[in-house]
């Protein structure tokens, strides 16, 4: 026997509310689910813009650090120039201090002499008599800040007359 349940306007009440409950739920569930997809993307967005930020913020010091470095190379060379021209030992340890802070901030100096000239570290400045594409001799030391070159070394290079 199947129940049939006699349909009185308190029935019909009672089904129209559930009804309308029903609707009121599923409308929230997709609110609920549109807000938590806009949440997660406002949250990537933020995360993304923090890296950014980061990233910029070490570009600008690398920037300012270079331009520093490209500042102090000149007295660097006059000390280096003196050395040559003197035997004092001050001078020595100056330089020696010099290059030591230096190499702690990142900067080495590019070996040249009796290497295969490389456009991309060195820039000739002149050829001399000797081995063909090799450098003879260093005018002015080259430095490289970490991956990227801060100054070419200027050099002469070899070539077969």
């Amino acid at each position: 026997m199947v129940n049939k349940i006699k349909m009185t306007k308190k029935n019909e009440k009672k089904l129209e509310e559930e009804f309308v409950k029903k609707e009121e739920y599923d409308a929230l569930k997709e609110l609920a689910q549109q807000l938590e997809n806009q949440y997660k993307r406002i949250a990537a967005d933020y995360q993304n813009l923090e890296k950014r930020t980061a990233e910029e913020k070490i570009s600008w010091l690398k920037i300012a650090n270079r331009n520093l470095l490209l500042k102090l190379l000149p007295g660097l060379d006059s000390l280096l120039l003196a050395e040559k021209h003197t035997q004092d030992e001050g001078i020595k340890l100056s330089i020696k201090h010099f290059l030591d802070i230096l190499e702690n901030e990142g900067v080495k100096k590019i070996d040249t002499i009796g290497k295969d000239f490389d456009s991309r570290l060195m820039e000739a400045i002149g050829t001399a008599n000797g081995d063909e594409g090799k450098v003879l001799e260093e005018v002015r030391a080259g430095y490289m800040l970490f991956d990227s070159v801060l100054r070419p070394a200027q050099v002469i290079v070899g070539k077969n007359v």
